[in-house]
């Protein structure tokens, strides 16, 4: 995950996990003449970290990250238990898909968002126990739908009117081409009929007190997003892996989690864990520490397995540990950090972005607080311009051939211009200008009668995360009965926003 020529060492897994390296080697004395964020990021920057941070079997899936237990995935991330997925993000226990993002256990999907238990799925957003579905939105136990929004266990239905079996099969090949066309005016046609039926006002399922955004079998989580399994949690996000519990500012992960404050990408049976990341695997009491697992009692480590009252890599006993730490919290309050901007870190305070290891436009962050070039150096972050590749297009977006049935496998020998390499707001956001066709996607294209994409990997991540909604949240109100609630759509930006009750009513 690091470019070429990073100031960091890189291990890949096998050699990280090797009893051949020792992180405890890179120990050093606390100085108390020194601010502690200081000699913290001295520390991050010499100890080897993880080319990628993966976990599990992994099969054929080398182009991954932030995933576990892959066979033959491409270009996914945040993703878990998957087989033969192409492109996309939080692609969990799903098979034979390509381009989706916040998809569980669904198999043969394309270009869908927030889909659970979902079959031969396509373009669609925010379904459940579904299969043959095309261009709809929020569908649950329907089959051969077609442009369809609202929708509760119906078959053969198109842009919500009824059909014969029949008379379905026989329109749906009138008004499906396969081509890109057609794709767009399909999906600009359902998008209208969308906008004028009731929308709930978030996206929640089996919860008790809850308020945030795409929140699934959760009780007592307020200002959430992407949440499974959570309990009493404030201020969380991709909270993916259930269970967690009594958890406040803590970003990505689960599985057993408790007691998480101002931490990011950790679980697995983990517990107290404070203003720290990557911390994984039975560990406990962790404080201002990275990339460290089956470990208790740690203060400012990096990379450190399977150990006990450790600080900047150190070992001390219980006692001197405890003592120690106690001296190190009161210093960093005294002796506080000042980033460039002038912002001050004292203890309590989350790692300074200005000493974290990646760059702000190469991560997650651009998604949701995209900024330019300028802005992120203003601001004192990380910005790593997007290195040109050799590689140039041999075949512009508008002569890619369409509908699918003139595409030739000779496709795969073609660099395909992307529609977006020269809009500079692509750029920002990790356009790569051009890209290529892989064998298992053309496979897939072929098999559903799909056109190809005319954006590059990148350019249609950015195009598939607008129809999923952004972790801000505004009061509301039930455009039926006036109940106020948290939502995350802006005011008056949706015609009929119901709260629960009338949207069980409405359309259930």
């Amino acid at each position: 995950m690091q470019p070429e020529n990073s100031s960091f060492a890189l291990y890949c897994h096998d050699c990280w996990y090797s009893d051949d390296f020792d992180p405890m080697i890179y120990a050093r004395d606390y100085d108390f003449s020194k601010n502690f964020f200081e000699q913290w990021a001295d520390l991050l920057k010499i100890v080897p970290t993880r080319a990628r941070l993966i976990d599990g079997r992994m099969v054929e899936s080398n182009y991954t990250n932030w995933v576990s237990n892959l066979k033959r995935c491409y270009l996914i991330y945040n993703s878990d238990y998957s087989e033969d997925c192409l492109y996309g993000t939080e692609i969990e226990n799903s098979k034979n898909s390509v381009d989706n993002m916040m998809i569980d256990t669904c198999e043969e999907c394309h270009e869908c968002v927030n889909c659970q238990n979902c079959n031969r799925i396509f373009y669609s957003t925010d379904s459940l126990n579904s299969s043959d579905i095309w261009f709809s939105y929020n569908l649950a136990g329907c089959m051969d739908c077609f442009g369809c929004v609202n929708l509760r266990n119906k078959n053969h239905y198109i842009f919500n009117e009824p059909y014969s079996k029949t008379d379905y099969d026989k329109k749906i090949k009138e008004m499906w081409t396969g081509s890109a066309l057609s794709c767009k005016e399909l999906i600009s046609k359902a998008d209208e009929l969308r906008q004028n039926l009731p929308r709930r006002f978030a996206h929640t399922r089996q919860v008790k007190s809850v308020a945030g955004d795409y929140i699934y079998t959760s009780k007592e989580v307020h200002e959430g997003f992407v949440v499974s399994g959570a309990q009493n949690c404030r201020y969380v996000m991709w909270l993916v892996v259930a269970p967690s519990k009594d958890c406040i500012d803590y970003t990505q992960y689960g599985d057993n989690a408790e007691q998480i404050v101002e931490t990011s990408v950790s679980g697995i049976n983990v517990s107290r864990i404070f203003y720290s990341s990557w911390i994984f695997k039975n560990s406990i009491n962790i404080w201002y520490s990275h990339n460290c697992f089956n470990s208790e009692n740690l203060f400012g480590c990096v990379g450190v397995r399977k150990k006990k009252y450790c600080i900047l890599n150190k070992e001390y006993s219980k006692e001197e540990y405890e003592s120690m730490v106690e001296k190190i919290k009161k210093q960093m309050d005294e002796m506080p950090y000042t980033d460039k901007n002038g912002c001050v870190y004292k203890f309590g305070e989350f790692p300074p972005i200005e000493i974290a290891p990646n760059f702000y436009n190469q991560s997650s962050a651009q998604e949701f607080f995209p900024l330019n070039e300028e802005e992120v150096v203003k601001k004192g972050y990380k910005w790593k311009p997007i290195e040109s590749k050799i590689n140039k297009a041999t075949i512009a977006s508008d002569d890619v051939p369409d509908p699918f049935s003139l595409v030739q496998d000779s496709i795969l020998n073609e660099t395909i211009a992307c529609a977006q390499a020269e809009d500079k707001n692509a750029q920002d956001k990790n356009c790569t200008r051009a890209f290529r066709i892989v064998q298992n996607e053309l496979f897939f294209y072929k098999r559903h009668n799909l056109p190809l994409p005319r954006l590059c990997p990148n350019c249609r991540h950015f195009k598939r995360a607008l129809k999923r909604t952004m972790p801000w949240f505004y009061e509301g109100n039930c455009s039926l009965c006036g109940a106020s609630f948290k939502t995350p759509y802006a005011p008056n930006t949706i015609n009929k926003l119901y709260c629960e009750k009338c949207y069980q009513q409405e359309v259930i």
